[in-house]
């Protein structure tokens, strides 16, 4: 195999490449997931004190939408924000996700890399120079461009975290 960051053939030189970045860490989130029993997608750490697999695919799912619907130029719709949201709970933390399976949330993903790659078949390079805001509060700017590289460099951030999750299990279960 031969990795490489080219991308759609009906999509712009520069938007395909950032959309491969995003593709090719989405691939890598379902190769790391592979196989986890629900026990493992909602483990959070020998004390419960960690975000769980399942609240940190969730929240990369949720994230993704937030940005696909800024580079789209228009709002998240409500009912993605219930189904997915929110950004944070009440206690500035993640929501908890429990008893959804690795399946069920990677698929949710697949929905949001549908509409990602729908979408960039409509903007072109150019595009990526707009400016939108994004946080909690929409306090923060950033360009298109650096929205698509985020949600690559966002992913791969949690896969980490998921990757010594998996570990904490494994060594747990081993005992």
């Amino acid at each position: 195999m031969i990795y490489d960051l080219q991308g759609e053939a009906n999509m712009s030189p520069v938007v395909g490449m950032l959309f491969s970045t995003v593709t090719e860490n989405s691939q890598r989130l379902k190769s790391i997931t592979e196989g986890m029993s629900q026990e493992e997608v909602d483990y959070k750490g020998e004390k419960n004190q960690f975000n769980s697999t399942a609240q940190l695919i969730r929240h990369i799912t949720f994230v993704d939408f937030n940005w696909v619907y800024r580079i789209k130029g228009a709002v998240l719709p409500q009912p993605l924000i219930e189904q997915y949201g929110p950004m944070i709970d009440e206690n500035n933390r993640l929501p908890l996700v429990q008893g959804v399976s690795r399946d069920t949330l990677i698929f949710q993903y697949d929905g949001v890399l549908a509409l990602l790659n729908e979408t960039c078949t409509h903007i072109v390079d150019s595009d990526l120079d707009r400016v939108v805001t994004f946080g909690h509060k929409n306090e923060k700017q950033a360009t298109v461009r650096w929205g698509l590289w985020h949600m690559a460099d966002h992913n791969r951030y949690h896969q980490a975290h998921i990757n010594q999750l998996r570990k904490w299990f494994q060594t747990q279960n081993d005992c």
